[in-house]
């Protein structure tokens, strides 16, 4: 090998390398700003100083009760100051954080502290029943502490103590356990299972902190933000905003539960500039009955499943500065954005709509994005028709999932991480998703785009959220279906109606062979539950049976 100048006596140390990791944002935002308001959570107000003690006090008592390196510590709450305390706290015991989605049942909370091996839970109160129904199919249970949150509804303790508790017995000068390594796990985040039992997405430290630092850069936060937690904190750690925003030591509004009023109400009393939203909270906000428009701008960031044209016209006229992006878990974030272009402002409000709505390309700190035949690899070309896989590659990536080598392999065939989303390329490279795989409808040989027909539906003015799903057909196969949630108030329109709707729009085959009305099944994320749908869609006996008992 050719002799390299800068091959000898530039070796790596511990003066410059050290483990890349988010905890070290809470120890800066309390030197830098002490006395700044960390958390807001109705009328409780705490720093940043207090907010660090907390943190510290909570991995201290956590090591005390035996909770170390490798064990996985699950939190069942909403977006409260415990579930933000635990995103450092936990970690700094050494320990990995498992934050749970409150929306399951009972079985689905079993599998998953029984598959994360859970050691020790905090409990929000609010959920003691459905929890303590969940640790009774456990062969073993955890250590339980009960969260008094003091907006929370009635509950009833199922703990060894309580939060504030196990809290007063820690010390604030514990140390707290460093990563020794950036690649030990720092999270891990259960995908929603819509498909079947949820996977367990193991995190890193390394890619929760770049992952931080993307969404700083790539969503340029203002000083001092003040951001409004209406994404649940549950759900990839929020995004990472949880330690993003403590990065910039900006303010924490918490909100447990999620309503239009809510958000303009927290716009007006605390300042609030930034909030992230899945489509669901988008299409709150742009049906509120007595919106008015902003005063001041505050930025948006919204994801999840592509949210229709029509809902982001109307948000964006009242005032909001809405960023489109895209992201799953497996990535701990949003690494892609529409980011917007110049010269766009000035095109029509009609073409502004149809730009918003891509997903667009990968941050400057996402190392690689890709949409291509998912067998070969083969990229497909930037003419906005052809559609392949959406391919991801980079640094924020998750480490595997848990105890399924299996499900990582293929997950990570051929060197990418393989989303299942379905998308174009348009001829500026940017990407638009068109569907997920399992969603694409094949009707008589032709591909239907489940989203093109219910961006269609939306424009309808009685329709509040709309799912469209295959339909077995004798003749074609499959044909679309259509599931409708009305706003509320209003009357709802006949079958033909609907139908004959999409028909003045789109080509008759990709237009809804059947429109059912009822409300639809979500995620606690946001995201329709299709699997649901998709049984009914091909039950006339189950469809019978629901709207007769709604």
């Amino acid at each position: 090998m050719k002799y390299n100048a800068y091959d000898k006596g530039l070796d790596r140390g511990p003066a410059n390398h050290v483990p890349l990791t988010p905890l070290g944002f809470l120890e800066r935002a309390a030197l830098v700003h002490p006395n700044r308001t960390a958390v807001v959570h109705g009328e409780l107000h705490r720093t940043w100083l207090e907010t660090r003690d907390r943190c510290y006090r909570l991995a201290s008592a956590l090591a005390n009760l035996g909770i170390g390196r490798g064990d996985t510590v699950s939190i069942i709450s909403p977006n409260t100051p415990a579930m933000l305390e635990a995103h450092f706290g936990v970690p700094l015991a050494g320990a990995v954080l498992n934050p749970l989605n409150y929306r399951l049942d009972a079985d689905g909370l079993a599998f998953i502290l029984r598959h994360g091996e859970c050691k020790l839970l905090l409990v929000d109160r609010e959920y003691a029943e459905v929890t303590k129904k969940a640790l009774s199919m456990l062969e073993r249970a955890p250590m339980v502490i009960d969260i008094n949150d003091h907006l929370a509804g009635p509950g009833f303790p199922i703990g060894i103590t309580d939060y504030e508790g196990l809290l007063s017995s820690g010390d604030i000068q514990y140390p707290g356990k460093w990563p020794e390594s950036e690649w030990e796990p720092i999270s891990l985040n259960y995908t929603s299972g819509t498909t079947g039992d949820p996977k367990g997405v193991v995190a890193s430290h390394r890619g929760t902190y770049l992952m931080s630092i993307l969404q700083m850069t790539n969503w340029p936060l203002t000083r001092n933000p003040v951001y409004l937690w209406t994404l649940p904190m549950f759900h990839a750690n929020g995004w990472c905003f949880t330690w993003a925003i403590t990065a910039a030591a900006g303010t924490h509004v918490c909100m447990r539960k999620v309503s239009a009023e809510r958000v303009f109400d927290a716009i007006r009393n605390h300042n609030v500039d930034h909030f992230c939203a899945a489509p669901i909270v988008m299409a709150m906000i742009a049906n509120a009955t007595d919106a008015e428009p902003l005063t001041r701008p505050v930025k948006v960031l919204t994801a999840g499943s592509p949210p229709p044209a029509a809902i982001l016209d109307a948000v964006v006229s009242l005032g909001f500065d809405v960023d489109h992006v895209y992201g799953i878990t497996e990535v701990s974030g949003t690494p892609i954005s529409c980011v917007w272009q110049d010269n766009w402002s000035d095109l029509p409000q009609s073409e502004q709509a149809s730009l918003r709505v891509k997903q667009g390309a990968r941050a400057a700190a996402f190392e690689a994005l890709m949409v291509a035949d998912p067998d070969t690899l083969e990229p497909v070309p930037h003419d906005g028709h052809t559609p392949g896989e959406v391919l991801l590659r980079g640094n924020t990536m998750m480490m595997g999932y848990l105890k399924n080598e299996a499900a990582t392999q293929a997950a990570f065939k051929g060197g990418w991480l393989h989303t299942g989303d379905i998308a174009v390329v348009h001829e500026n490279g940017y990407i638009q998703i068109t569907d997920r795989c399992k969603d694409v409808i094949i009707s008589g040989g032709e591909n239907i785009s489940s989203i093109e027909v219910e961006e269609i539906i939306y424009h309808h003015p009685s329709v509040l959220y709309a799912s469209v799903v295959a339909q077995p057909d004798d003749t074609w196969g499959e044909v679309p279906c259509a599931f409708i949630e009305l706003k509320p108030g209003h009357v709802q329109p006949s079958e033909r109606a609907i139908i004959e709707f999409c028909q003045e729009r789109l080509a008759r085959f990709k237009c809804p062979r059947r429109v059912i009305f009822q409300e639809l099944p979500k995620t606690a994320t946001g995201k329709v539950q299709k699997f649901i749908l998709r049984e009914l869609a091909g039950s006339r006996d189950a469809i019978t049976r629901l709207t007769s008992n709604g």
